[in-house]
């Protein structure tokens, strides 16, 4: 598993730098990750053991592509994360299989919480994004008439493709200190 994990930490480098210069994570990175990711679980159980083995390393990469990507899935239909992002976390859960592939994204959103408010603490806006998300957080327990529209300036974006390969890094580094300490 350490060859994908790290197979995926080069493909996030790749999808941050892109992220970081353009705003965009190409498909043909996040795409070509997933068909490698079947792909190679297939060729790998094959090879390892048998053609049973490797149809069921596919599987479980199709099963870790789907519960990868459920949740960007519902952020992203909401408007609240990127398509580059979902096809990024769902090439991971194709790489890593369901466990590593949820425990990079569990990491990725932890460094973006913590970047983020940094980010926005740094620009002097923490505290107006902040009162802007209460009130449309408070927005549906309010009658119509007293619910108010998040105004222009209390709206940010945030590029997810660093955090993502920090969450990807941070995986690959404490899995490889947990085996060493064995």
């Amino acid at each position: 598993m350490s060859l994908f994990l790290s197979f995926t930490v080069v493909v996030c480098a790749v999808a941050a730098l892109s992220d970081l210069r353009t705003g965009l994570i190409p498909n043909w990175l996040t795409l070509g990750a997933l068909l490698a990711g079947v792909l190679g679980h297939l060729v790998y159980g094959t090879l390892l053991i048998d053609g049973r083995t490797g149809l069921h390393e596919a599987f479980a990469s199709l099963a870790g592509l789907v519960l990868c990507a459920i949740a960007p899935g519902i952020l992203y239909w909401k408007g609240a994360m990127g398509g580059g992002d979902l096809k990024l976390f769902a090439a991971i859960g194709a790489l890593c299989q369901p466990l590593i592939g949820i425990e990079v994204q569990m990491y990725a959103l932890v460094v973006a919480a913590v970047i983020a408010p940094a980010r926005l603490a740094y620009e002097g806006r923490l505290l107006r994004v902040m009162g802007g998300t209460l009130s449309v957080a408070l927005n549906p327990f309010l009658p119509r008439a007293r619910r108010r529209a998040l105004p222009p300036e209390a709206l940010t974006s945030f590029r997810l493709g660093p955090a993502i390969f920090a969450g990807a890094a941070l995986s690959l580094v404490l899995r490889s200190y947990a085996l060493l300490s064995l």
